[in-house]
């Protein structure tokens, strides 16, 4: 019997019955189909050795006891849904639960990390890595080892130690210890993190000096923005001076004072939610209701050019806050690449492979080339059933 391309996801909580769904499931296809090797085209993927391993006893015991003519629960359940008659359950049973145990290389329900790293093997030569590299599954020892590497280095490589004492300086003015070594353990484990391992990637090539000239370029972008915000508060207070008008004018003097602010205090202006200015431009009460009426009207006729200054003072200061986010990352981002690197050399050296490394390794090599070989493999299952923390998910004929 061909099996129809269906889809299908089981939601269910915590101990409400995935695995006796999924060991159903998987029955009734090796029940119901023609091909009596059909167990060797289903994929099933669960996250724990512990749950691979009670699946396939669950399912070896069920096809046991229906060969032996043994009717449970779920016998029951599965004759209902296939229509099935008892005897041909049995008959089938006897015959899968057979080649099963004699091809159990072949009863395919495994982790999601045992399946990569079969793929993974598999293309091995496709995928540039060497036929007999070791998988580390503690990737946090190995983590450790790249950051006592990279402190054994201060003192030695000069570049390196400068930035290391840079590092501990910006932390020791945030009112943090200036022992790094902690720290570095701590903050370091962004690197196994697979969501942020591919921006690591692109910053392999980029050396200290790279880092050092961009952490330049960003403080005298930084210094450019001040003075350029202080000139606007210059150009504020000359227009306001150039009518004659008094600060108090304005409403408790908030928009002068701004500028005043920017001239004489630039980087620490109040701006958005740190001043009440912004809400009264917003509710356009900027000018005191007490003032005599032609200096109100003087004030009105300036009012716009005002505005437009505060406006481009707001564009600057979100550029600037933005360049100052990115100058405390610098020093951060270029130990975090360094030890990367020094990871990057212990795996080399030591042939070691992380498996958090070969989803993305998958992923990359998909993307090219090698999809073609990837798809003509998994061609060959007929059924993929993925056993989730809340879901299960069947997919049949390979098609999600």
């Amino acid at each position: 019997m061909q099996l129809a391309s269906t889809f299908q996801i089981y939601n269910a909580s915590a101990g409400s019955g995935k695995t006796f769904t999924l060991v159903k499931e998987y029955l009734k296809i090796v029940l119901i189909s023609d091909d009596i090797f059909i167990f060797q085209k289903i994929l099933a993927i669960t996250f724990t050795n512990k749950a691979a391993s009670e699946m396939k006893q669950r399912i070896l015991n069920s096809l046991k006891d229906f060969s032996e003519a043994k009717q449970p629960p779920l016998f029951i359940l599965i004759q209902k849904e296939t229509g099935l008659k008892p005897h041909i359950i049995q008959k089938k049973s006897t015959v899968v639960l057979q080649l099963i145990l004699e091809n159990y290389g072949a009863f395919h329900i495994t982790t999601i990390d045992s399946f990569t790293f079969k793929i993974i093997k598999s293309f091995s030569f496709d995928l540039g890595l060497s036929q007999n590299f070791e998988v580390e599954m503690n990737a946090q020892e190995l983590l450790d080892k790249a950051v006592e590497v990279l402190i054994s280095k201060v003192g030695v490589t000069n570049e390196l130690t400068k930035l290391l004492v840079e590092y501990s300086i910006d932390k020791s003015d945030d009112d943090k210890s200036w022992d790094i070594s902690l720290d570095l353990l701590e903050f370091s484990k962004i690197l196994l993190k697979e969501e942020d391992v591919f921006h690591f990637r692109k910053l392999s090539d980029k050396t200290l000096h790279d880092f050092k000239s961009l952490q330049i370029k960003l403080a005298k972008h930084r210094k450019d923005l001040l003075a350029r915000m202080k000139s606007i508060g210059e150009q504020a207070l000359q227009i306001i001076s150039n009518e004659h008008l008094e600060f108090t004018i304005f409403n408790r003097s908030m928009l002068p004072n701004h500028f005043s602010s920017l001239v004489n205090k630039t980087d620490r202006t109040k701006f958005f939610d740190q001043s009440v200015l912004k809400k009264r431009i917003d509710e356009n009460e900027l000018l005191s209701k007490t003032k005599p009426k032609n200096t109100l009207l003087t004030a009105e006729k300036i009012l716009p050019a005002l505005l437009k200054l505060y406006s481009d003072s707001e564009l600057l200061y979100q550029q600037l806050i933005q360049t100052k986010l990115i100058l405390q990352s610098i020093i951060p981002l270029a130990v975090l690449n360094h030890i990367n690197k020094e990871l990057n050399t212990i795996k080399e050296d030591n042939n070691i492979r992380l498996n958090a490394e070969f989803n993305q390794l998958i992923s990359d090599n998909i993307k090219t080339n090698q999809r073609h070989l990837f798809m003509k493999e998994l061609v060959k299952v007929s059924c993929i059933i993925l056993l989730m923390r809340c879901k299960i998910l069947l997919s049949y004929n390979g098609k999600i």
